[in-house]
């Protein structure tokens, strides 16, 4: 069943928000790529997808909320999408609840049972 890239996003956020790690790594392709928000560090293989995830859901009240007016979508093809927008995550740091906006962009090809290609994703600076 060929999902649109928005149905995409929103299983991945909910994934997120209910920490079901297993179903988050379902939805990356084997040889994806990700850029993440609070790494400096590129991930290439699900192993280090997972860890990153795992380190991330220990978090307390780790949540993530879509800024839905920022979405854009391009179709870039043969089901291929690129998919951007800013999100917001937000988890407590030693007690205290933080909020962190980032940027984020996604390759997804739609006809795939782990769609995501490539996800990169970037705290937005305070100042240029």
């Amino acid at each position: 069943m060929i999902k649109t890239s928005k149905d995409i996003l929103n299983q991945w956020m909910r994934a997120v928000n209910n920490g079901d790690i297993q179903d988050l790594l379902g939805l990356y392709d084997d040889k994806a790529v990700m850029i993440p928000t609070f790494s400096n560090r590129l991930l290439d293989r699900k192993e280090k997808i997972k860890d990153y995830f795992e380190k991330l859901a220990n978090k307390e009240e780790l949540s993530i909320a879509l800024h839905e007016n920022t979405i854009i979508t391009q179709n870039l093809g043969n089901n291929i999408y690129l998919l951007s927008g800013i999100y917001n995550w937000r988890f407590a740091v030693d007690g205290e609840l933080l909020n962190f906006e980032a940027r984020f962009s996604y390759v997804i090809d739609s006809t795939k049972p782990s769609p995501i290609l490539h996800h990169h994703s970037s705290q937005i600076p305070r100042t240029l």
